[in-house]
């Protein structure tokens, strides 16, 4: 039997209340939702940051990003006049996965350095279609002038028009559109996958699929938009079902869905800052840019139909851990000259083991905030984000969660479990002393 296909679908600051499988009333969703049925939704599933940048280098590289430079004290994430990008000594799922004779294509947002030695063919994909950083950025310095700045611009949804975002749209190495026509971007970024799938039928092919949404500003084609009775917001993710729709068919009519493991998830939390135009944490505390659960634990659905097992996991997994769970199926050994942080799930997967993950490291920048140990999580470090959630907060003692009985985060246990705590600083301890953080790639930018 040869090596499965892998396609990993990844949402940009989509909440884990934001699919109605996770609980979300008014977005309808019935693609991801029958992924689910026929899969695994996992319900205790993790980024490896809570915003863009460092959260996609940890999933490419299996690795915290501090440890590959890509998270920054100073830039939390890149932008159009950083200077720098994921290091060439970073290895990639998709050159682990070409020692395997995987084809590979990057499709949607890079986000990981918009200079040519950066982008994702340097990094092991044979194909790229996609914005090289957030769907924000780009905005023509008079209209900032004219609005008053950056936060007055994104927050009104007035301003939503492709021509106020001069993100570039490239093919390849090359720019083949400025700025990038947002309004059916989420569609276009389908119809890649699909020919992408369609083309590379005949043998093993790894598909990294980035939506740019329901990162602000929310953009949707004349298919959906207008028809969620969750607003814009709604249109935007049905959208992105759709296209989910669209791709699972296909590799039903290529005869390929048998051998196809497809993942969806999504890079952070909802970015609460911009209200209705943002997404939903559901019962999770907080959001984007923050290390409460909404922040970090995400939406999470593996479909493989006939090879997992059908059921919902509640057991700890992470993006990262996708490196060394897709490296397993393909057969290629893992790189024996660096730190992984990533775990095999293919006894969750096919045989319903115990997971073998049991602690979770919740960086914000390069500081450690928070860590979790089984059910039970300890904050030394809170802070908000955006104006919510209060400023930063030394916590000592530590707050004390547990995470299976109180997923909101609202009953601080501290003072019962004294030994929980000291056995989590003991872990602290172990993996602080074991870190070498790379050097900072987010700090550089313009004529710094």
């Amino acid at each position: 039997m040869s090596p499965p296909n892998l396609i990993i679908i990844f949402a940009d600051d989509l909440g884990y209340g934001d699919l109605s499988s996770f609980g979300h009333p008014t977005i309808k969703t019935p693609n991801l939702d029958r992924m689910a049925k026929e899969g695994q939704k996992w319900t205790n599933f993790y980024v490896g940051a809570s915003v863009c940048t460092p959260s996609r280098a940890a999933l490419l590289t299996g690795r915290l990003p501090i440890r590959s430079g890509m998270s920054s004290n100073k830039n939390r994430v890149l932008f159009p006049d950083s200077k720098h990008g994921l290091p060439s000594s970073e290895i990639t799922l998709a050159e682990q996965l070409k020692n395997a004779d995987y084809t590979t294509a990057c499709i949607g947002k890079w986000h990981l350095g918009h200079k040519e030695e950066y982008l994702p063919l340097q990094h092991g994909f044979d194909y790229y279609f996609g914005i090289p950083y957030s769907n924000d950025m780009d905005i023509p310095q008079a209209l900032l002038t004219e609005k008053g700045g950056y936060w007055e611009v994104v927050r009104d949804p007035k301003n939503n028009r492709i021509e106020n975002f001069q993100v570039p749209l490239l093919q390849n190495n090359t720019e083949i559109e400025r700025p990038a026509n947002q309004n059916n971007i989420t569609k276009r970024y389908t119809e890649e996958t699909l020919k992408f799938i369609q083309k590379n039928r005949d043998k093993p092919f790894f598909i990294y699929l980035a939506h740019n949404l329901p990162h602000i500003p929310l953009f949707a084609s004349e298919e959906t938009l207008g028809k969620s009775s969750r607003g814009l917001y709604g249109d935007v993710v049905e959208e992105i079902d759709l296209g989910v729709g669209r791709i699972l068919q296909t590799l039903k009519e290529e005869g390929l869905d048998k051998n196809t493991l497809v993942v969806f998830t999504s890079d952070n939390g909802p970015w609460l800052a911009f209200n209705e135009q943002g997404g939903s944490s559901g019962l999770l505390k907080a959001g984007k840019g923050m290390t409460w659960e909404g922040g970090m634990r995400v939406p999470t659905i593996f479909w493989y139909p006939e090879k997992i097992i059908p059921g919902v996991v509640d057991q700890i997994g992470s993006t990262m851990d996708l490196f060394h769970t897709f490296s397993n199926l393909a057969g290629v050994p893992l790189p024996n000259d660096r730190i992984l942080d990533s775990y095999d799930l293919t006894p969750l997967l096919f045989h319903k083991q115990k997971g073998v993950r049991e602690e979770l490291f919740y960086y914000r920048g390069t500081e450690l905030y928070a860590v979790r140990l089984g059910d039970f999580k300890a904050h030394f470090i809170t802070q908000g984000e955006y104006g919510q959630f209060g400023p930063k907060v030394i916590q000592n003692p530590p707050l004390l969660y547990n995470l299976n009985h109180d997923p909101s985060e609202q009953y601080d246990i501290a003072e019962k479990y004294p030994e929980v705590i000291e056995k989590i600083k003991k872990v602290v301890e172990v993996h602080q002393d074991q870190m070498l953080a790379g050097e900072d790639q987010l700090k550089s930018r313009g004529s710094e």
